[in-house]
């Protein structure tokens, strides 16, 4: 069977975006169709500067979330990677096969250190060397395909290269995974800047819809979100991205097609309004999941500890042999 690994870090709330462009994807159809797993990769958290009780309380907000997108932890396989000592070993072993000059050319490093620059913030190491860890986190599984959006293909080319070195080099020991970019998830802009993805890093900004957000603070930003010039209801990405983006959040929350929906509209007002309601029904069931699971906070400490235990049984012989293989002795 097919086995897809994929993960969410803990450094913001987790927004529309993560829902359309993701998650929904995982509980709708790769928990179904593979052996799935799912990890809140806290660790990644740590490369740059944070809080450590708010990394703590993002982490468990994002696998409550992940609960209640609905993930089944009797069809998948739902963790807490720093509860996974294996993503660790096997990070390092990588580091030992990747080269500095790797590294350093990962376009994600570039922009995150440029930003901590701007910010007078000294620049972690593990910022540097992250790939390698997440590089450990798919090959420690056995991973054959890795969900991911555009931002992450090359971190997944520099696994696929570390995994085949480190094959040639020592033996076979790794599944080299492989990118898989789902046709069915949506690709979701800032409402207030719509050429920029819908991130979730930025905890007060106006364009971006949280997944907990209150349904009249959804109405808000979805009411304010930035069109073009014009006032005819175009679907044209490149010259109408403000448009755009809203056609594309309504078709993605009715299973429509944004170029067939822009033809039903004549005024930018009951687009917006539309799309505002689609977004609250579309949160509606998830943010009542969420209350009742948050009720229950030993039910999810309980979904966390069987799947470290599920995770740590499929990765530790692999982290094992990959041990054995670089010529680590092995413990008695």
């Amino acid at each position: 069977m097919t086995r897809v690994f994929s993960g969410i870090k803990p450094t913001g709330h987790l927004t529309l975006g993560n829902y359309l462009g993701a998650m929904r994807r995982w509980a709708d159809v790769d928990q179904h169709r593979a052996e799935s797993l799912f990890c809140v990769v806290d660790l990644h958290a740590l490369t740059v500067d944070h809080d450590p009780a708010r990394v703590r309380r993002l982490s468990r907000q994002a696998a409550t979330l992940l609960l209640a997108t609905g993930l089944d932890p009797e069809l998948c396989t739902l963790f807490v990677q720093s509860h996974v000592d294996e993503h660790s070993r096997l990070s390092y072993v990588l580091e030992c096969v990747a080269t500095d000059g790797e590294m350093r050319r990962m376009i994600q490093y570039k922009e995150k250190t440029a930003r901590e620059r701007e910010r007078g913030l000294s620049v972690r190491l593990s910022l540097l060397t992250y790939p390698a860890l997440m590089a450990a986190d798919i090959l420690a599984y056995g991973t054959d395909e890795v969900p991911v959006g555009e931002d992450q293909s090359q971190h997944v080319e520099l696994t696929r290269d570390l995994a085949v070195r480190f094959n040639q080099r020592y033996g076979h020991t790794f599944v080299v995974p492989r990118a898989t970019r789902p046709e069915v998830a949506a690709r979701v802009m800032n409402l207030q800047e719509p050429t920029s993805k819908m991130g979730k890093t930025d905890d007060s900004g106006p364009g971006i819809v949280y997944l907990l957000d209150e349904p009249d603070v959804v109405r808000k930003k979805v009411m304010r979100a930035v069109t073009d010039s014009g006032s005819d209801v175009v679907y044209d990405r490149d010259a109408r991205p403000g448009v755009a983006n809203l056609l594309e959040i309504l078709a993605a929350c009715e299973g429509a097609d944004p170029e067939a929906l822009s033809g039903a509209y004549t005024t930018y007002g009951a687009l917006k309004k539309d799309t505002a309601e689609a977004v609250v029904e579309l949160l509606r069931p998830v943010q009542e999941r969420h209350r009742e699971l948050c009720a229950d906070p030993g039910y999810v400490d309980g979904v966390l500890r069987t799947g470290a235990e599920r995770a740590r049984a499929l990765a530790r012989p692999r982290v094992d042999a990959a041990y054995r293989a670089i010529g680590l002795l092995p413990a008695s």
